[in-house]
């Protein structure tokens, strides 16, 4: 009877000796495996590859979708300059700022030749029409000044289309051929990106901070 216990005893104390070994080998199995996943790291695209050459000791991409957030804009980077210098004694030339124009504000990152000749498609809302992009001409600090000291700007590519599509059916006229002149028409330190929520993601992961305005 004795013999018969000690080996059921002996049984039970096996079986949870291989439940404990089965549990830290799935345990290690799963430590290991999740030690072999490599840190994610995004693709980076040779197109962007303008961004990583800009430098800087900080970096922000400012990112604005509609007109009534250029003024914020336009007076954030100022301050993003100001507040470095000031507060870290960071030169400006060390603060390296990308504004993206984007959605309802992708038309201010055209030149004043462009808002001259398609300003009632540009700002429909305007009477009468501006016949300058306002945000860069005037006596206050402008986009053109930014450009000035050293800010970039991304203008989207796929607003930029459907602009020049409505420009077309408002003068008749081609929309590739519009969207080509509007490409070679840009505010000074910009450059078209296919998309503006790209260029701003794109931006983040080659190391600039997203500031959205509005």
């Amino acid at each position: 009877m004795a013999r018969q216990m000690k080996e059921r005893r002996a049984l039970i104390a096996g079986l949870g000796a291989m439940a404990a070994a089965g549990t830290v080998g799935v345990r290690t199995a799963g430590a290991q495996e999740r030690s072999a996943q490599a840190p994610f790291s995004p693709t980076l695209h040779e197109p962007d590859a303008w961004m990583s050459a800009m430098g800087g000791k900080h970096r922000v991409v400012l990112d604005v979708t509609s007109p009534e957030g250029l003024p914020d804009v336009i007076r954030f980077a100022g301050n993003l300059f100001t507040g470095h210098k000031n507060g870290y004694g960071v030169e400006e030339a060390d603060v390296k700022l990308i504004i993206c124009v984007r959605h309802a504000a992708t038309a201010y990152g055209y030149s004043d030749a462009i808002w001259s000749k398609y300003g009632k498609v540009l700002d429909g809302r305007a009477s009468p029409p501006p016949s300058a992009n306002p945000f860069n001409s005037g006596e206050r600090m402008q986009l053109s000044d930014l450009a000035k000291r050293g800010v970039q700007f991304m203008v989207c590519g796929t607003a930029s289309r459907a602009i020049s599509g409505r420009i077309a059916t408002s003068e008749g006229s081609n929309a590739e051929a519009v969207y080509k002149e509007m490409v070679a028409g840009l505010i000074p330190n910009a450059r078209i990106v296919a998309a503006g929520v790209v260029g701003v993601v794109h931006a983040q992961e080659r190391g600039f901070a997203l500031l959205h305005v509005g």
